[in-house]
């Protein structure tokens, strides 16, 4: 990405410097002035959010909202480490206010503890969709450039953008259910189960996609696979 944007600068420099010299600098410091206003504009809207999300995870109400919602993201990531589940909720707090930057911690940290799962292929390849989709209740990054921008009516992108990233999430996650989420299950895969089974015991060996039951009886074993 660094090499794409210099050699955009390169280029841009280039075609200036034939075109129109003299216009060279003032449009650098112009270019220049406006960056560095838009990076203040943009650290006080993540300061307020930010801060508001820090005292909601000291407070606790971050670890019970990812209890209210341990049903659905459980289901939903197919897994059940408390830490992951949080961070999740974390990242999509950030998200549903538009604040990709702010989200990216927790998602990463989220990926981390995902990978020491079982599901890790299917749990992951879940958060990344979700994540890509960006369902955002509240823009505040696509809000506030607007706003500093001048626009009119800088809140006029808020339903188009639910509904689209709605739309995107609805996709991303019946594409990772479709292609990744056969044969997952909760819970540790790979792992032989044993239970009763008419006095007997059954086994599930998953990575050789066969089950072996053993009965026993009259003092013997008797063993059927399948």
């Amino acid at each position: 990405m660094n090499v794409l944007f210099l050699v955009v600068f390169i280029v841009c420099t280039a075609l200036i410097c034939v075109r129109d010299p003299s216009a060279f600098l003032p449009a650098l410091l112009s270019g220049a002035e406006r960056a560095v206003s838009l990076c203040i504009t943009l650290a006080a809207v993540y300061a307020v959010w930010l801060g508001i999300l820090q005292v909601a995870e000291d407070a606790g109400a971050l670890r019970g909202l990812a209890r209210g919602m341990k049903p659905l993201t459980k289901k939903l990531f197919r897994t059940e480490n408390e830490s992951a589940l949080e961070k999740i909720v974390v990242n999509l707090s950030a998200n549903l206010l538009g604040m990709g930057g702010a989200a990216t911690p927790a998602g990463i940290s989220a990926m981390r503890l995902l990978g020491a799962e079982e599901n890790a292929r299917y749990s992951r390849a879940m958060l990344f969709a979700v994540n890509c989709a960006g369902l955002q209740l509240f823009p505040t990054t696509v809000v506030s450039l607007r706003a500093a921008a001048g626009a009119a009516s800088a809140y006029d992108v808020v339903l188009p953008i639910l509904l689209s990233s709605l739309c995107a999430l609805i996709m991303g996650v019946s594409l990772v259910m479709l292609l990744c989420g056969r044969g997952v299950r909760m819970g540790r895969a790979g792992m032989h189960k044993e239970g009763s089974d008419n006095g007997g015991s059954v086994r599930a060996d998953k990575k050789g996609g066969r089950t072996e039951r053993c009965d026993m009886r009259a003092g013997g074993r008797k063993g059927v696979r399948r």
